[in-house]
């Protein structure tokens, strides 16, 4: 199975990195692909230009055997939806590897407002990150694709629906940014080799 973390990485920190690392050994992946996206249609633009936040993802999975780095998005032209993306793995992959998209809770709740969100389910299984102990109303339109297990996710190429709770880390790209620009160091908030970028090119300041 294939994970898929998107976002913008506008810087990619430490919360994305133990997040990515705890869902593939909980649901046994053997690859976890990091997107950045290139024009977010849900959320401002970022602030770091393209090449930038792609040389700070590679520097911060670099070592990661488990990960790697994907600019297909970059590459794209428009607006950077799920559902094409996930559309171009498939025609990479083929049909049959599961793929699971990795989101956090509040996109989760908005994921039916998404572009084509139901064919997004028709290529990957969707893998939400959960706060300790709290799950939304399992009586809603994803009630029947639950899966109880993980295993469930390995057996099939999509349509499941799964919640994982990942150690909670207060740490947030916007909160990054706003340290940067304030002149707060934000070491031990990313990899080393990202904050020494940051630093380099006085990125955020």
């Amino acid at each position: 199975m294939i994970g898929v973390m998107g976002g913008t990485f506008d810087p990619i920190h430490i919360g994305h990195l133990r997040t990515a690392l705890e869902i593939a050994e909980s649901c046994g992946m053997e690859q976890v692909r990091f997107i950045p996206g290139s024009v977010p249609p849900h959320r401002p633009q970022p602030k770091a230009n393209a090449e930038q936040r792609w040389e700070m993802v590679n520097l911060a999975i670099a070592g990661e055997p488990l990960f790697q780095a994907d600019r297909r998005e970059l590459e794209r032209q428009g607006n950077s939806y799920t559902f094409d993306t996930l559309r171009s793995l498939r025609d990479d992959l083929g049909a049959e590897i599961p793929l699971a998209f990795v989101l956090g809770m509040d996109a989760f709740l908005a994921f039916r407002s998404w572009h084509r969100w139901q064919e997004i389910m028709q290529l990957a299984h969707l893998v939400v990150m959960s706060r300790p102990g709290y799950l939304p109303d399992l009586h809603d339109w994803y009630g029947e694709l639950l899966a109880q297990t993980t295993c469930e996710l390995r057996s099939t190429a999509a349509r499941r629906v799964t919640f994982l709770s990942v150690t909670p880390l207060e740490i947030s790209a916007t909160k990054i940014r706003e340290a940067c620009k304030n002149n707060k160091s934000v070491r031990f908030l990313v990899p080393d080799d990202v904050y020494q970028y940051i630093e380099r090119y006085r990125l955020y300041s």
